[in-house]
């Protein structure tokens, strides 16, 4: 997850202020040698691929950082969040694969790093390549496991993100739903935040909000970097050198990268590059096949789905899009907590227009809410569309509402699963929501600017 930290850098180099400020960031940056005596590796495709790596490092937080951010205890010294990211031949568009840290792999034949002691090919957590090997065992195991050929190695650490995001003045992130887990302290209401860098270090390392966990996780992470490109590029950061530098010098702290990644490769990207923005970006997770796959002496893991993975990564070889079949669907479509489909919904006409509650019951309809399709006449006429519902329905109740900005929940002890909704005088239109399913194994693809803040959550 810090591996989107370094994502910035090469997008921040799209300014194109000048050799001298990104050979100072070239010289800056901690050397690893993590293509050293490799062989028998996958055929290059088109385009560049990078390997972003977020390691748990966490030797530079101050005591009060690691208190109020809950990071205390030891370092695994393994990776928290594994990224490739793909560069289009035509530099006008990124492709961002996820890859789950407890993702079932098997590892080359390597001399481990700690004990000096020579391993044959074994079965381990994905997470685990680079405690045992380094940079260059976990380069080999991907290549291994998705056939793509990893151009550069990039590896940043907590320390990097927070400073990064600070010095960028925060990022703009939504939720429809409360955000709280108690073991990184992460504690968000709904609606829209801005998160300042050791927040947003909360925010992308959250992993016991609900059953998801990792899988959960990763789309905020996913989230998160959209955000983070949009605020690069619409903030005029690419434009003010002063800015610029404070934001490399920032990354700077804990970045390692290959040797072969400096400073003309970092301009000749960053020119290619100007027009970037969320829109140029598409983000998925690697199809899996079976959650709690186990195995001796590892425990549970995730096992990937070998066709939903080849195919994939099929498409990161030919540099082809991943959301080129599909609808472009914007930002306004509003995600929600619970599964429209499931939402009972009575909708009664709370003001003298005609007709009005038939209009709100087939927009709700539309979106994907149970309506009754039988809409009444209130009582009375109101001011404020309202939502009347049980309190043991409180995520239909929230989900609703975001379909419905501006309403005012009402709790009605015993009413039941129904949700009843009196249109208002205020009422203007029914917004389009969206559910996903965070438990699910599918993995969708979204573009980044299907996923930033559109407004009101």
């Amino acid at each position: 997850m810090r591996a989107i930290t370094t994502l910035s850098v090469v997008v921040l180099a799209s300014a194109g202020i000048g050799h001298a400020v990104v050979a100072s960031l070239d010289a800056g940056i901690a050397r690893v040698d993590a293509f050293k005596d490799m062989k028998n590796r996958p055929r290059a495709g088109h385009g560049m691929n990078v390997l972003l790596v977020g390691t748990d490092g966490r030797d530079k937080i101050s005591e009060q950082e690691r208190r109020a951010f809950h990071l205390g205890g030891q370092p695994c010294h393994c990776t928290d969040t594994m990224m490739i990211v793909h560069i289009s031949e035509d530099r006008e568009r990124a492709t961002v694969v996820s890859l789950p840290r407890d993702s079932y792999a098997d590892a080359p034949a390597h001399v481990d790093q700690n004990s000096g002691h020579r391993h044959g090919p074994h079965p381990i957590k994905l997470n685990a390549a680079y405690a045992e090997g380094g940079p260059q065992l976990t380069i080999r195991t991907v290549e291994n496991m998705t056939h793509v050929k990893i151009d550069h190695y990039l590896e940043v650490d907590f320390t990097s993100f927070m400073r990064t995001v600070d010095v960028l003045g925060g990022v703009r992130v939504c939720t429809p739903t409360p955000l709280k887990d108690s073991y990184t302290g992460l504690d968000l209401a709904p609606g829209i935040h801005t998160l300042k860098g050791g927040q947003a270090l909360q925010y992308v390392r959250a992993r016991h909000l609900d059953g998801a966990s990792d899988l959960g996780r990763m789309k905020r992470q996913q989230r998160f970097l959209a955000a983070l490109i949009e605020k690069a590029t619409t903030s005029g950061v690419l434009l003010n050198p002063i800015r610029f530098r404070d934001v490399t010098r920032a990354v700077l702290g804990s970045v390692r990268a290959d040797a072969g990644f400096g400073t003309d490769e970092l301009l000749d990207l960053g020119r290619a590059m100007r027009s970037f923005s969320p829109s140029s970006s598409e983000f998925t997770t690697v199809p899996i096949g079976q959650l709690n796959f186990q195995v001796k002496g590892i425990g549970s893991t995730l096992k990937w789905d070998p066709a939903g993975a080849d195919k994939l990564f099929r498409s990161v070889r030919d540099d082809q899009p991943l959301t080129a079949d599909r609808p472009h669907r914007t930002s306004t479509t509003t995600p929600v907590e619970a599964d429209p489909r499931r939402i009972r919904v009575l909708v009664a006409n709370g003001t003298a227009t005609i007709g009005l509650a038939k209009r709100v019951d087939s927009a709700l309809s539309a979106t994907g809410f149970a309506t009754t399709h039988q809409p009444v006449t209130a009582p009375a006429h109101v001011p404020r569309t309202m939502i009347s519902y049980d309190p043991r329905w409180d995520r239909s109740a929230r989900s609703l509402a975001a379909a419905l900005p501006g309403s005012e929940l009402r709790a009605a002890p015993g009413q039941g699963p129904l949700m009843k909704v009196t249109v208002g005088a205020d009422f203007k239109a029914v917004r389009t929501v969206r559910f996903e399913d965070p438990g699910r194994p599918e993995q969708s693809v979204v573009r980044g600017d299907e996923v930033v803040c559109s407004g009101d959550v």
